[in-house]
């Protein structure tokens, strides 16, 4: 992925011996690392080691135990600023396996609903979103009556499409077959060059775009 103009607001996240645990159990500890803007990063590790807890903290809805995170941007005057980690939720998108859409809503329902809360790409209509990700055909359609699959799109949508900087993935092709393999792949590659992007995964289809590589492992 490209690196974004330096003139670009946003310049990514930084944390500083950064630790998280669990009673006596630590999940990970001492991270120090650099995450830029334009850059794909990957964490890996096994099953159960704490990549999903890592990028819950990254997108600071889990309080940390030790260490620090510092969220910049730098405006067109070059000065740097940092965002208050309380309003990070407005610059950050996730799709995970384990956030839940709105069952009860339709497919073009939920994006409208989600666009109020975190404003979509506004180069890219919501009937032109639904058409990229294949379910134009079930736009009107209840999400319970979905295939997992068909709701792994709209999480993926939901997330890539919200005009943010940063874009945290967790296990995104969870319940997608090949086809969605490529349709995952076709939207980093066309929309997401500028961003930040963090994925948690140890499929490495999912993580072959990544230029850099974090496992978790090293800092148990």
């Amino acid at each position: 992925m490209k690196k974004t103009d330096p003139l670009t607001p946003w310049e990514g996240v930084r944390v500083a011996e950064f630790g998280k645990r669990f009673n006596r159990d630590w999940i990970f500890r001492h991270l120090n690392y650099e995450f830029e803007v334009g850059g794909c990063y990957a964490i890996t590790g096994p099953n159960g080691s704490g990549k999903s807890t890592l990028l819950q903290a990254i997108a600071g809805s889990l309080h940390l135990s030790e260490g620090k995170m510092e969220y910049s941007f730098s405006g067109r005057n070059g000065e740097a600023a940092i965002i208050d980690p309380e309003n990070i939720y407005r610059q950050i998108a996730i799709a995970a396996p384990y956030l839940e859409l709105v069952e009860e809503m339709t497919a073009r329902e939920f994006l409208l609903f989600h666009g109020r809360f975190k404003p979509l790409i506004p180069s890219i209509s919501i009937e032109n979103i639904l058409s990229v990700i294949g379910l134009e055909k079930s736009a009107d359609k209840q999400i319970r009556y979905f295939s997992s699959g068909m709701k792994q799109r709209l999480k993926l949508a939901q997330a890539i499409f919200s005009e943010v900087p940063v874009l945290l993935l967790d296990e995104p092709c969870t319940n997608l077959d090949n086809s969605g393999y490529q349709l995952y792949h076709d939207l980093l590659n066309n929309y997401c060059a500028e961003k930040l992007v963090i994925i948690s995964s140890n499929d490495a289809q999912e993580i072959d775009i990544c230029t850099e590589r974090l496992n978790i492992l090293d800092y148990k």
